[in-house]
């Protein structure tokens, strides 16, 4: 009997780091890891089920394990986020970031 191949093992990888790569860009990694998290979560009881058919179950393991990964990281950026707001509040943030906008505008972006 010829194995396959479990279904979307290369987009959880992807969705995967994508999430990864977007968790600077206010949290937003956290929709496409949480995707790529539950679609490996379905392909691992999938195999669990039928473990002699398949034989890419290794690629899904390290989609799940990059997903996971990003999927913290996001959180923590949240929390950071709502930590940041709670105590230095809107107003001051905001204040701040003019500032340090305006003088990288003037310094004509020389670090």
């Amino acid at each position: 009997m010829e194995q396959q191949k479990l279904p979307n093992a290369t987009m959880i990888i992807v969705l995967g780091i994508l999430g990864y790569l977007c968790c600077c860009f206010a949290a937003l990694g956290i929709i496409p890891s949480a995707i790529a998290f539950f679609m490996a979560t379905k392909s691992q009881k999938l195999y669990e089920e039928k473990p002699e058919v398949y034989d890419n179950y290794n690629i899904i393991k390290t989609g799940k394990i990059v997903a996971l990964i990003a999927l913290i990281l996001n959180i923590l950026i949240i929390i950071i986020i709502i930590y940041t707001l709670s105590t230095v509040g809107w107003e001051a943030w905001t204040t701040e970031f003019s500032r340090q906008w305006t003088e990288g505008l003037e310094s004509g972006g020389n670090y």
